[in-house]
């Protein structure tokens, strides 16, 4: 089991990962395409997606070398698998669980794994995983997330749940590292009616909210700040 107090690889993740969970595979991929044209260089497909793997293969295949493609929502040893052998990049939990980690790190693969308490943080961080994310952030909020730093100051947090662009400059003077949009983001409304170009709008406005914060000296390596 990996100390939380060693230095590890930094993420290969940029400051906003994009979550993609909708109804059917097809809109999944086409909002991942339409992400990436917009600038991201990292996002997830839920395994809440119908048909989610098959949009990370796809994905994986259109954008090699442009954005990473993860696969989120994973809960079991099994669906770590099985996201491994779709392609993806990273995986991104809703909870901590010891054997999932365990099952990532032998599959290679880099894990933002969900905690909330600063025993889940701890327990996350301390068993490997590569990015802390604080779900659901909205609960606490940045104040939250700034307590919990100060007893875990080496743990990079990335909230998800209720981030949206005018409050991404607040979890990076909080601490945070990185966010995760979801339905700030992706709109399911939008998305449904074809609505492309709002959803390029809500991408750049989350990067260009992240481009004019002020982050951590560090994302992801281990050291204290």
């Amino acid at each position: 089991m990996a100390s939380g107090h060693e230095t590890r690889d930094a993420v290969p993740l940029g400051r906003v990962i994009g979550i993609v969970r909708l109804s059917e595979p097809g809109a999944a991929v086409r909002a991942g395409r339409e992400l990436a044209e917009a600038g991201l260089d990292s996002i997830e497909v839920t395994l809440t997606t119908p048909g989610a793997l098959d949009a990370v293969a796809t994905l994986r295949d259109e954008l090699a070398g442009s954005c990473r493609v993860g696969v989120g929502s994973v809960r079991t040893p099994t669906e770590v698998t099985a996201a491994r052998d779709a392609g993806a990049e990273f995986l991104v939990t809703p909870t901590t669980r010891v054997e999932v980690l365990a099952q990532a790190k032998a599959a290679g693969l880099p894990v933002v794994c969900g905690a909330f308490t600063p025993t889940e943080v701890d327990v996350a961080w301390s068993s490997g995983a590569a990015l802390v994310k604080l779900f659901p952030a909205g609960v606490g909020g940045p104040p939250y997330l700034r307590e919990l730093l100060a007893p875990l100051p080496d743990v990079p947090l990335a909230p998800t749940g209720g981030v949206r662009p005018e409050s991404v400059a607040e979890w990076a003077a909080a601490g945070a590292v990185a966010v995760g949009a979801g339905g700030a983001l992706v709109d399911a409304a939008e998305v449904a009616v074809g609505d492309w170009a709002a959803l390029r709008r809500r991408a750049r406005a989350f990067l260009a909210a992240a481009a004019a914060a002020h982050w951590p000296d560090r994302q992801g390596d281990g050291r204290r700040r």
